[in-house]
C-alpha cells in the first residue's frame, strides 16, 4: 500500500483486506478465512493495526447465537507491510484466534467497540440487554470481564449500536436500543444520560464528534440523522432528512468535523457539510466555551454569520442498501462505503471543498 490504511470488511466466512494505492488508483485485495461463522460486525483495534474483533453467528442447540472474538491477522498483511499480492495469485490466509468475548449467559453480541485511545486493552461488547466491559490481558490472549450493566424495563430490550467517546479520558460510551440513546460511565458502569424517543423508529448507528466533546450524531429507520448535545438532550441540535429510507451508518470526519457521511437503504451515500455545529463554524477552531462567551467577542466578530449547512454531494454508485460508511484513518479526504451486494466504493471529498476548508 502506497498511501493509505486498508479497508477491512467481512463477507460471509471471509474477511477482505483492501489496499488502496492512491497514487496509481489501484485496489489490491487479500482474503482472510473466518471459519467459525458468518460475520455480522467487525471492528479494528485503534492501538494495534494487526488486531480486530468480529461478531459472528454460531449455531447453539436449536438456535443461533451471535458470538464475539478477537483475532490477529498475519504479519505480512498488516497495514504498512507494503505486501499487496495480485488477487489471482494470493492464497487465502488464516486468522489467529487471540480470545473469545463470549459469555453465553448474556446472549447474542450485537457489536464490539474498542477504547479509542490507549493501549488497545479495553473493549465493550453489547450482548442483548447487557453492556460488558472487557480487559484484554496477556497480549490479548485472555479477556477478563471488568464491569457490566443491563437495560431495565418492560419487553425484550436489546442493544443495536454503541460508540466509545474519545473525550472525557475515554470514560463515556453511548448505546442505542430501539428508539432510545443512553450514555454510560465506564468507571461505574452507570447511566449518565438518556434520550428517549431519539428517533421515531429503530436507532441504527452513533458517532461522536472528534473535536467537540459533547456532540453526538445518530441515525435510524425514520430516515433521519440527528445531532445531539449530551448536556441538554431534550431536543436535537440539528436534524437532517436527506435520505428516503433507513439510515444505517453515520460518521464524522476524524479531522474536519463539519464533514459528515451517511449511508442508507436508499442505496445512496450523502456527504454533508455541517459547518454550523462544527468546531470551525467561523472558519477557525473554537470550543464550546468560546461559543457561549458571546459578551466578550468583538463587535466585528459578533456580526459574522457562520456558513450555511448543506449537502456537498450525493453518491449513487451502489445498487443496493448501503450498510456502512467510514473515513480513512490516514487520509482525511478519502472515504469508503459498502453495500449489501458486497460492492465497496472508495471516494474523495470534492477538491474545491478540500481547498476551501484548508485555505
Amino acid at each position: 500500500m502506497e498511501d493509505d490504511a486498508p479497508v477491512i470488511y467481512g463477507l460471509e466466512f471471509q474477511i477482505h483486506i483492501i489496499d488502496f494505492d492512491d497514487e496509481n488508483n489501484i485496489i489490491n485485495k487479500n482474503v482472510l478465512l473466518h471459519q467459525v461463522g458468518e460475520i455480522w460486525h467487525i471492528s479494528a483495534s485503534p492501538a494495534d493495526k494487526g488486531v480486530l474483533a468480529t461478531c459472528y453467528n454460531k449455531p447453539s442447540d436449536s438456535k443461533v447465537l451471535t458470538c464475539a472474538a478477537v483475532w490477529r491477522m498475519p504479519k505480512e498483511l498488516e497495514p504498512g507491510s507494503h505486501e499487496s499480492p495480485d488477487d489471482s495469485s494470493s492464497p487465502a490466509h488464516t486468522l489467529e484466534l487471540l480470545c473469545h468475548l463470549d459469555d453465553t449467559a448474556h446472549g447474542s453480541v450485537a457489536c464490539v467497540v474498542w477504547e479509542p485511545t490507549g493501549d488497545g486493552r479495553r473493549v465493550i461488547s453489547l450482548a442483548d440487554s447487557h453492556i460488558l466491559l472487557w480487559d484484554l490481558q496477556e497480549s490479548s490472549s485472555q479477556a477478563v470481564l471488568a464491569g457490566s450493566a443491563s437495560l431495565e424495563g418492560k419487553g425484550q430490550l436489546k442493544f443495536t449500536a454503541g460508540r466509545w467517546s474519545p473525550h472525557h479520558t475515554c470514560t463515556q460510551v453511548a448505546t442505542a436500543n430501539d428508539t432510545t440513546i443512553r450514555g454510560w460511565d465506564t468507571r461505574s458502569m452507570s447511566q449518565i444520560y438518556c434520550i428517549e424517543n431519539a428517533h421515531g423508529q429503530l436507532v441504527r448507528d452513533l458517532d461522536f464528534n472528534p473535536n467537540k466533546q459533547y456532540y453526538l450524531a445518530s441515525c435510524g429507520d425514520d430516515c433521519k440523522v440527528k445531532f445531539w448535545d449530551t448536556r441538554n438532550v431534550t431536543e436535537p441540535v440539528k436534524t437532517l432528512e436527506e435520505h428516503s429510507h433507513w439510515v444505517w451508518s453515520v460518521r464524522y470526519n476524524h479531522s474536519h468535523d463539519q464533514l459528515v457521511l451517511t449511508g442508507s437503504s436508499d442505496s445512496r451515500v450523502i456527504l454533508s457539510n455541517m459547518v454550523s455545529i462544527s468546531s470551525e463554524p467561523f472558519g477557525h477552531l473554537v470550543d464550546d466555551d468560546d461559543l457561549s462567551d458571546q459578551e466578550e467577542r468583538r463587535p466585528e466578530e459578533k456580526s459574522q454569520e457562520p456558513p450555511q449547512d448543506s449537502v456537498i454531494a450525493t453518491y449513487e454508485e451502489h445498487e443496493d442498501s448501503v450498510y456502512a460508511v467510514d473515513w480513512s484513518s490516514a487520509d482525511p479526504w478519502l472515504f469508503a462505503s459498502l453495500s449489501y451486494d458486497g460492492r465497496l466504493v472508495i471516494n474523495r471529498v470534492p477538491r474545491a471543498l478540500k481547498y476551501h476548508i484548508l485555505l
